[in-house]
């Protein structure tokens, strides 16, 4: 059993006023970032054509679920992100440079690892891409981007507890972003999985953004995976802040500026991926059909947990878990949804 409650936990809402929150949560949440990126909502795909090369590969070894369509004689692929579509959206809708789009992305990670108190089969986030121009791929730009984020998460938080009163004994969110890399961390603690460097650097930085994900570190191992066809790896990041329900980091959102045709062709051939420049997406990156971009993904069930006090992902999200942590939770008085 991997799911772990607090001792003592209760919910502070009820189901019905957990809901309720849920929903507002939402509404603020969605205006909030908008505002603060010049993000407009747009419809997105349940699944993508397998051969589009437009679904998220993710560290490369999840396998998408798949089915065939016999109408169009095609294979398509539920979504594992929408790191691709985006960007295509963009193209196609004809956005300009300080616009951008959020949507509601629902996928299935079916090779899930673990499944715990934060981790699920079901993945839902807010996906957004905002176009931006050459002078933007910076880090500077970065930073500034991951600052508004943070404040439209802080700003949902304190309307919620205006709303809910119970919700202010929920730990606040630091405004207060710390920029660290994923080498910076390694430097410092070498002798510790990145998962423990993110807990010791977390303990001191209650809201942080590691940067550097996806190319290995100097001691020849990446901090973590990420698919080299849409993050710039030397510009990209998670933001991280410390949950202090459950005493452990607490990863919100992955992002990143996003690949240029020359560090898709660089990470593609360091990733061993060259068979991806064949892919209708790839072949338009290639040849700078795509406009510049920054995106992310922000979950939605997270941010509903961190805000909400809850102590398990399932008591925001419907889904399907292990009966023995199902018995644990109804042993501690936590319902699953």
């Amino acid at each position: 059993m991997s799911v772990i409650i607090p001792d003592g936990y209760r919910s502070l809402l009820n189901g019905y006023d957990t809901q309720r929150a849920i929903g507002l949560l939402h509404r603020l949440f969605e205006d909030n970032l908008s505002a603060a990126l010049s993000l407009y909502r747009v419809s997105a795909p349940l699944f993508v054509e397998e051969m589009s090369g437009l679904n998220d590969n993710l560290n490369g070894v999840e396998r998408p679920v798949s089915f065939d369509i016999p109408v169009t004689g095609s294979e398509a692929q539920v979504v594992q992100s929408l790191a691709k579509w985006k960007r295509m959206a963009l193209h196609r809708y004809g956005f300009f440079p300080g616009k951008g789009i959020y949507t509601d992305m629902n996928a299935i990670r079916r090779d899930e690892e673990v499944l715990d108190n934060l981790h699920s089969v079901y993945v839902d986030q807010w996906d957004w891409e905002k176009v931006i121009t050459e002078r933007d791929r910076n880090l500077d730009y970065l930073k500034t981007t991951v600052i508004d984020i943070v404040k439209a998460v802080c700003d949902t938080q304190d309307t919620l507890q205006a709303i809910f009163p119970k919700l202010v004994r929920v730990a606040k969110v630091s405004r207060g972003v710390s920029f660290v890399t994923a080498q910076e961390l390694e430097d410092r603690w070498p002798d510790r999985t990145p998962k423990e460097r993110e807990s010791l650097y977390l303990r001191e930085h209650p809201t942080a953004f590691i940067m550097g994900i996806g190319a290995p570190l100097r001691s020849g191992k990446p901090h973590d995976g990420r698919s080299p066809d849409y993050d710039d790896w030397s510009l990209n990041g998670d933001i991280l802040v410390w949950n202090e329900l459950l005493q452990c980091p607490f990863e919100l959102s992955s992002m990143g500026i996003r690949v240029d045709p020359e560090t898709l062709d660089s990470q593609l051939t360091a990733a061993g991926c060259d068979e991806r420049r064949e892919r209708t997406y790839h072949k338009m990156l290639l040849r700078g059909e795509l406009p510049l971009t920054i995106g992310g993904g922000i979950g939605q069930s997270r941010l509903s947990m961190l805000l909400l006090g809850k102590a398990h992902i399932g008591e925001v999200q419907a889904g399907v878990w292990p009966a023995e942590d199902q018995a644990a939770c109804a042993e501690k008085g936590v319902m699953l949804l």
